[in-house]
């Protein structure tokens, strides 16, 4: 965590300018047609989507109990305030990879976002280049890496990466992120397999089916290529039925090029039967990590590491950094919470290399206890897809807004003028 007191928040902050917008503004009667809490936001999201969307962006694995179990590990931890500190001056920066950062928000990498808005991942990288928040481009994205960091200009963005079944793909993705400017590799370790996901199987409904977040494949010379392989269709032919013409014409939109050209190649249904087989590789083991240090020379995190153990290998292995997550509770049914575990990895790290945390994260209060338990930065997901969902580009700025500012206060009320000053002191647990 920093000590640098770079970047100080002066008394008219982002919290304090956007508590008194809002209630002047409310003076006059005019609110934002965007919810303050998760839960309103999550419950207008739903009626503003559709069915499937919705169940995709909201589901977890199973009975979802890991979703549930996310939320009570914030709750077992309570904020221990102090008194008399002189916190005028609050500066919420940290460093990260020796690049100062304003604020310890990442935006997690979420796949699909046109599922939430048609401008989907470029209505959020300018809503995060626009609050100096870093975006972690999703492998299945809406939109390519490219055109969202054209989009962001100098505003720091990392990518995420699905280690494929090909090593070429690995490596053309890697080296286009970093050609566009990304300043880290995200890599997510726990989605070698697909989780068993109640809501979207009740629905029958798998959006890449419809040639949906698959852009940062599509826009790849190397995924280009594999195209051309011969192959037969899993499963044998489909029953042709009006569902079928309506993804068959989805597919054929999204695609680049004209729809006919399309239709007549064929290369759209092709991408997405390429990107089903390859997308993830089930053999993906600790001897493959070291590879990826061939392919470029960004910083490197691992994504979903859980146990204290696999902190320690990781370490081992010379990786740069950690994200500590369960994918939202998307992938295993049941199991331990992000934040629960959060304290035991960070022992094991020692501070020697940054800890992220993500999964279950809800408020200001949320994240400054996870900065209290020894994570270096906090990474945001679902709730800024509603805010997407809600209001595009402006929905997402308003959110981060509000989150940066609901910290801020957190972090100043309870004593504390800089993100370096926050620690185990402050938190008590039931």
């Amino acid at each position: 965590m920093s000590d640098q007191t770079t970047n100080p928040v002066p008394d008219e902050s982002v919290a304090v300018e956007a508590q008194r917008n809002v209630y002047i503004q409310g003076a006059s009667g005019i609110k934002s047609d965007l919810p303050i809490s998760f839960e309103d936001m999550e419950s207008m999201a739903e009626k503003r989507l559709s069915a499937k969307a919705f169940a995709y962006i909201a589901g977890g694995a199973g009975k979802e109990r890991t979703i549930l179990r996310n939320r009570e590990a914030f709750g077992q931890w309570k904020i221990l305030p102090r008194m008399l500190r002189d916190v005028s001056d609050r500066d919420l920066s940290i460093s990260l990879f020796d690049r100062p950062y304003s604020t310890p928000f990442l935006l997690a990498p979420i796949g699909v976002l046109d599922l939430a808005h048609k401008e989907a991942d470029l209505a959020v990288a300018r809503a995060a280049a626009g609050r100096k928040v870093p975006m972690i481009f999703s492998s299945q994205a809406s939109t390519n890496m490219e055109t969202c960091s054209q989009a962001m200009g100098n505003a720091p963005k990392w990518f995420q990466l699905y280690w494929s079944k090909s090593d070429d793909l690995v490596r053309s993705f890697v080296q286009r992120a970093e050609t566009c400017g990304c300043e880290a590799i995200v890599i997510t370790l726990d989605t070698t397999l697909l989780g068993w996901r109640e809501r979207d199987l009740q629905q029958a409904y798998l959006p890449f089916m419809e040639g949906r977040g698959i852009a940062q494949y599509v826009s790849d010379p190397v995924f280009q290529s594999l195209l051309d392989a011969p192959e037969e269709e899993p499963g044998g032919k489909r029953k042709i039925t009006l569902s079928t013409l309506k993804t068959v014409y989805s597919l054929m939109s999204r695609y680049p090029g004209s729809f006919f050209a399309n239709l007549r190649s064929g290369k759209p249904v092709k991408a997405v039967r390429k990107f089903i087989d390859i997308y993830s590789r089930p053999s993906l083991s600790w001897e493959d990590i070291p590879r990826i240090r061939e392919y470029t020379s960004l910083p490197i995190l691992l994504k979903g590491i859980l146990h204290p153990d696999d902190a320690r290998r990781a370490m081992d292995l010379g990786m740069d950094g950690i994200i500590v997550s369960n994918h939202g509770g998307r992938q295993v049914d049941g199991s331990v919470s992000s934040m629960e575990m959060l304290p035991k990895i960070a022992e094991v790290v020692g501070g020697k290399i940054p800890i992220m945390l993500d999964s279950g994260i809800r408020s200001g209060a949320d994240v400054f206890k996870a900065l209290a338990l020894g994570a270096t930065a906090v990474c945001l997901g679902r709730p800024y897809v509603y805010a997407l969902a809600l209001g595009g580009q402006k929905g997402v700025d308003e959110y981060l807004r509000n989150i940066i500012a609901d910290f801020e206060l957190t972090m100043g009320l309870a004593g504390c003028k800089s993100v370096s000053e926050i620690s185990m002191v402050n938190l008590m647990k039931d």
